[in-house]
């Protein structure tokens, strides 16, 4: 049997326009005005089931309303989707209540009806990933619909056949999908939202391949979607309408690099040209930073990185090329073949304002391979993947010009795997790296004028409404790095495009939502379509650095004499305080067994490296190997530096709570 949309009733959606809503968890707790809180410094929240250190927590569900006293009624409605913390519970006439605070502070708000609220006993949720090059992800009302479509022999194409029904607008009674991803990415980076995961699970498609099965909650958040005097949204074009680009340059700037350094310029200035007068001319904005190494230790190197063009204070081509005059290679040598090239990365994305630009590349151009971040020489010490995960979670593409020069031979095959790894894309068959046979600077100029051109091109096609969204990339019609650059620079401005209407739309689900998803692509299961996050908070954050810190620490000591090493480890241990009952359990053989980490870890849908190495595997390891693990949790240590550091991302859960309650959603892989 099946059924208009018109006339889907409460247990049904009209499909062909839900759109998994997204809570703005600030906004609604900005505007959460519940009264004052009973003090009493004592008092806590009551303890998750077999844990220690971790509070029971629950989200409101809409129309759920804090009473004074235990079911009484009249009290005052709170936002859906609020974070509360359980300092009692009671019995009332059959009824469950539930005595909630906003913080962990042992002040209380009121009871809540335990039926108007879900459990949250993990800090997990969910961001979706660019929806570009990808089917749109489907929520399912039971999981085992979810489970009998991971098991079909063709996951993708009975996904398919079930959006097919959604773009009918004819869904049957039973029909087995509740909603559908949005259309448009929205940034959790940019603008948090709170899609909190209630359960995780590791699973597997037919055919082996693995993913996580998701239990998610959701809430709009806008009070007037469904209403017929909502404001009418705004089309496409019209946000497309002032789509802008950022393009900053960061380019190697030693004694090898002039040529290169003029061939940009000219390109630059070549585009200029182009524009001027143009509707796309003040909405196309270059920029230049510059990167060296070893200037800390050799003051005549000048700098290690340096911003030169801030696209932000560039208007036209006279500025530009006033503020790069004075740019030209080093006079001496830097003490390495290698450059910090990931120190010009990370100036440009932390030194550069992109909220600005709706599309956002960065360039790097480089006849060397990047210092590790074990080099004494590296100022980020950082690694290929953090700048990569910086990058993304700013929304930056980075286009790799690696310069091919019969200097660097020796080095060219382990710079283009640490290129392609930072110059990865979400969902991109393949990095936005290109090799320039010989470092020809003719190859070059071809290229970095086709580059400039084609991302000025996509954005006066979306500013004027000739590309809409959704429209096919060209098609890579040869293997040429010119092919290459524009079929990807299609691609990459579509994904761009989706990031920029995800910031100017708003989209929004009539109800609340409880669903099962994946968070893989059923037609492309190594494509992932949502990212797991981790709400760690400020102190909990500063935990985890102190036991990579103690492990580092103990490993660099046990390396000539690791038969010590897992005992040091028990001793530092009980030196932080750790559980003593675990620190003298005789099972206990594995770091994760001796309750370093605290019970925050527990239960994730992960599985740490840290934590599953013992005595054995210890002493079974080389030097070199026993370095490498070390030289990994050093890279995660100034990950977490960084992410301790970038202010501007840590929220508040509620308007009251402490800065070491601020939360970071940090993505899962990215735990130890």
């Amino acid at each position: 049997m099946s059924r208009s949309v018109s006339s889907v009733g409460h247990n049904a959606y009209r499909l062909s326009r839900l759109f998994l809503g997204v809570f703005l968890l600030l906004c609604a707790a900005m505007a959460m005005d519940i009264g004052p809180g009973f003090a009493d410094a004592v008092r806590k929240p009551l303890l998750q089931q077999g844990k220690k250190t971790i509070y029971e927590r629950v989200l409101t569900q809409p129309g759920a309303i804090v009473q004074t006293a235990a079911g009484q009624t009249g009290g005052k409605s709170l936002p859906a989707m609020s974070i509360l913390y359980v300092y009692a519970r009671q019995d009332v006439s059959g009824a469950s209540w539930i005595e909630v605070g906003a913080n962990a502070d042992g002040k209380t708000i009121g009871w809540l009806a335990e039926q108007d609220t879900l459990p949250w006993k993990q800090q997990l949720t969910l961001a979706f990933t660019n929806p570009a090059g990808r089917d749109r992800g489907l929520m399912f009302g039971q999981r085992d619909a979810l489970d009998r479509l991971l098991m079909a022999d063709k996951p993708g194409d009975e996904a398919s056949k079930l959006r097919q029904v959604i773009a009918a607008g004819n869904v049957p009674d039973d029909f087995p999908v509740i909603a559908m991803e949005p259309q448009n990415y929205v940034d959790i980076s940019k603008q948090f939202y709170l899609l909190p995961i209630l359960e995780a699970q590791d699973a597997a498609m037919g055919a082996g391949y693995p993913v996580r099965e998701l239990h998610i909650a959701s809430v709009p958040a806008d009070p007037t979607a469904g209403k017929t005097n909502a404001p009418p949204q705004s089309s496409e074009a019209d946000m497309l309408s002032n789509f802008t680009a950022g393009v900053v340059f960061v380019i190697d700037s030693t004694k090898s690099m002039d040529p290169y350094i003029d061939r940009t310029r000219q390109a630059v200035e070549k585009m200029y040209d182009q524009i001027q007068g143009k509707m796309v001319g003040s909405r196309a904005k270059f920029g230049l930073v510059a990167f060296r190494a070893g200037a800390q230790k050799d003051k005549a190197i000048g700098y290690t990185s340096k911003v030169f063009v801030d696209p932000n204070k560039v208007t036209d081509k006279k500025t530009f090329l006033a503020a790069v005059k004075e740019l030209s290679a080093a006079k001496v040598s830097t003490p390495r073949f290698n450059e910090d090239s990931y120190a010009g990365i990370m100036t440009a994305l932390n030194d550069i304002d992109w909220s600005n630009f709706g599309a956002r590349y960065i360039v790097l151009v480089t006849d060397a391979g990047a210092l590790n971040g074990n080099d004494e020489y590296s100022s980020t010490k950082l690694n290929a993947d953090q700048v990569r995960l910086f990058a993304q979670e700013r929304g930056v593409a980075i286009y790799t010009l690696h310069l091919l020069t019969k200097e660097g031979a020796s080095d060219h095959a382990s710079a283009e795997a640490q290129y392609k790894t930072v110059s990865d894309y979400p969902n991109l068959s393949k990095p936005l790296y290109y090799p320039i046979a010989d470092g020809s600077v003719g190859q070059f100029g071809k290229v970095v004028d086709l580059l400039s051109q084609a991302i000025v091109q996509q954005v006066s096609d979306a500013s004027s409404g000739k590309a809409a969204v959704g429209a096919e990339s060209p098609s890579n019609s040869g293997n040429s790095v010119e092919n290459q650059v524009e079929a990807d620079t299609a691609a990459v401005s579509y994904a761009m495009r989706l990031a920029y209407l995800g910031r100017v739309a708003k989209t929004t689900a009539p109800k609340l939502v409880q669903a099962w998803t994946v968070d893989r692509d059923f037609a492309k299961p190594q494509v992932a379509t949502m990212d797991v996050r981790v709400l760690l908070t400020k102190s909990q954050l500063s935990d985890l650095q102190q036991v990579l810190k103690t492990v580092l620490d103990v490993g660099k000591a046990k390396q000539l004499d690791p038969t010590g090493f897992f005992d040091a480890i028990r001793s530092a241990a009980a030196a932080l305080g750790r559980d003593p009952a675990k620190l003298k359990d005789p099972n206990a053989t594995k770091l994760g067994q001796l309750g370093l980490i605290g019970e925050y870890i527990d239960d994730l849908p992960y599985k740490s490296k840290v934590m599953g190495i013992d005595q054995d595997i210890w002493q079974s390891w080389s030097i070199s190997e026993q370095q490498f693990f070390l030289d990994e949790i050093e890279r995660k240590l100034a990950l977490y530096q960084k992410i301790n550091d970038d202010a501007d991302r840590w929220v508040a859960l509620s308007p009251s709570a402490p800065a070491s309650e601020y939360v970071y959603p940090i993505p899962i892989d990215a735990l130890p």
